[in-house]
């Protein structure tokens, strides 16, 4: 059985909020250096596929690229750390991303369905992956996954509900 956990009481953007997934000096403004890259918190499958293992990144974004839109292609690309699992199966495409609400809508292209491994423990650690790392972002406190442009009951195995937007699960995060 899973359990969820909210992202945060206060608003991420307020003083002393705690988001430990950004960089909260260059995300207040506070930071003198106005040049500075931000640092997310991403998460990755560890070698058993049974815990989120986090990596701490400095992330770019494009000139018309979101935050979340970098935190995905930073999951894409995979882990730094060789001992950690990949979560997002090769090939697969973010479509687009917005957040509305609070509510971060990511589309997905078919391979992010179609390349999946597979297995419950598998779809667990990528939904995960994905949902907890974009929880850390100021303003995202679910993640409604699209494939295609479309909701889906479940984009993978059938194991979890993607036809509502999903909140963190932290538990399954190992450090």
């Amino acid at each position: 059985m899973l359990s969820f956990a909210a992202c945060g009481k206060k608003p991420a953007n307020s003083p002393g909020s705690q988001n430990p997934g950004v960089n909260q000096e260059s995300e207040l403004g506070n930071n003198p250096d106005t040049s500075a890259v931000p640092k997310v918190t991403i998460y990755f499958s560890d070698d058993q596929s049974m815990n989120l293992v986090p990596e701490v990144r400095e992330v770019s974004k494009g000139k018309d690229e979101t935050m979340e839109s970098a935190v995905i292609r930073e999951l894409i690309k995979g882990p730094a750390n060789k001992n950690l699992g990949q979560v997002i199966p090769d090939g697969t495409k973010l479509l687009s991303s917005k957040v509305v609400d609070g509510v971060a809508y990511v589309d997905f292209s078919k391979e992010f369905r179609d390349n999946h491994w597979g297995g419950s423990a598998g779809e667990t650690m990528t939904i995960y992956a994905v949902v907890d790392s974009l929880c850390k972002l100021p303003g995202i406190k679910k993640v409604q996954f699209l494939l295609e442009g479309n909701k889906q009951e479940s984009i993978l195995n059938g194991n979890m509900d993607t036809s509502v937007p999903i909140e963190p699960d932290y538990s399954l995060v190992k450090q």
